[in-house]
This record gives structure tokens, C-alpha cells and sequence, in this order.
């Protein structure tokens, strides 16, 4: 088996060469979530603003802000954490180092009650329910401790029946996916 940098180097080319095909499984995705229960019960959903090779989010936000959920977005901070804040406007957003739209830092907006949490992943194993992240190891040490719902939108070129790199005991499986085959 190859180690996980190993694995995440191919399987962003493959991404990369999968836009297409992931752009347009976004809205069929996005549908199947809005059907779900965890969806329909959630006042507050936390999500990322999608980057080119991910599952686009911008309908799922859209919709959220039209059913009067609250949507929060991820800010990474050093030391390898994250919190949920925030962002009605682009005037809030500012780029991150790893060239991510995130809300600017304000401690008085963090959110720390959400209800669900939409994570992003570049590969997903469905047997376990292990995603593989871009390597910070911000969601899995966010997920930890998380209490809400988490689920993960997962276009054809991320799924994969088992995982194809290593599974450390710090990696925290969702409680669901979303695929276009379930």
C-alpha cells in the first residue's frame, strides 16, 4: 500500500482531471442530501466554500440560507486548529495561506453549535467511512470532539469500495456519505 502522500498526490491529478465529471455530480449530490432527515432537521450547517477540484457547495449554500438555516465556514489557526465562523458578505471572506476562501478571525462570531457538518474530502472510503483530507489534519482534529451530524458529499472519482492509503488511529470517520450510486 502506498503511505498517504504517496496516494494524495495521484489522487489530486485524478481530481484534476475529474472537474467535470465532479462539477456536474455537484446538484445531484446536493439534492440527496436535501432529502435526508440530517439535513431537513439542521438550523445550523457548517461547510467549506468548495475549491475547484471538490464537490461545489455554492448550491447547498444557497438552499441553507434559503430554508433560513445559518451557515458557518471553517478558519484554520495555528496549531492546527480550526473554528466555524460567520461570512453573509465576500467583504468577510479573505484568502488563507493554502489559497482557501476562509471568514476573517473574530472571536465574538465563533460557532461553536453546529448542527451539520459537511466535510470535505479528496478521497473516501466507503466500507469505513475514512476520508482523506489535503494532509493538514485540521477536520480530523475538529471531528474529535464534534457532537453534531457529519456527512460528505462524494463525487465518483473520490469513492473508492475500501481505503487505497493507510488509516491512522487519528482519522475520525463520518457518520455518513453521499454518493450518486446510494
Amino acid at each position: 500500500m502506498q503511505t498517504k502522500i504517496e496516494f494524495r498526490k495521484r489522487q489530486l491529478e485524478k481530481l484534476a482531471n475529474a472537474t467535470l465529471e465532479t462539477n456536474a455530480s455537484g446538484s445531484k449530490l446536493a439534492e440527496k442530501l436535501f432529502a435526508t432527515d440530517m439535513w431537513q432537521q439542521a438550523q445550523t450547517v457548517g461547510l467549506t466554500l468548495a475549491g475547484e477540484i471538490e464537490v461545489p457547495t455554492e448550491l447547498i449554500i444557497i438552499q441553507a440560507k434559503r430554508e433560513g438555516k445559518k451557515v458557518f465556514y471553517p478558519r484554520t489557526l495555528p496549531g492546527r486548529q480550526m473554528v466555524f465562523l460567520p461570512a453573509d458578505t465576500k467583504k468577510e471572506l479573505e484568502m488563507s495561506k493554502f489559497g482557501v476562501l476562509e471568514p476573517r478571525y473574530d472571536a465574538k462570531k465563533i460557532q461553536t453549535d453546529i448542527d451539520l457538518l459537511i466535510v470535505p474530502g479528496i478521497a473516501y472510503a466507503l466500507d469505513s467511512k475514512i476520508r482523506l483530507g489535503f494532509g493538514g489534519g485540521y477536520y480530523d482534529r475538529y471531528l474529535k470532539n464534534f457532537p453534531g451530524n457529519t456527512v460528505s458529499l462524494v463525487a465518483p472519482a473520490m469513492a473508492y469500495p475500501t481505503a487505497q492509503w493507510p488509516i491512522d488511529e487519528f482519522d475520525v470517520p463520518l457518520q455518513n456519505m453521499i454518493t450518486l450510486t446510494d
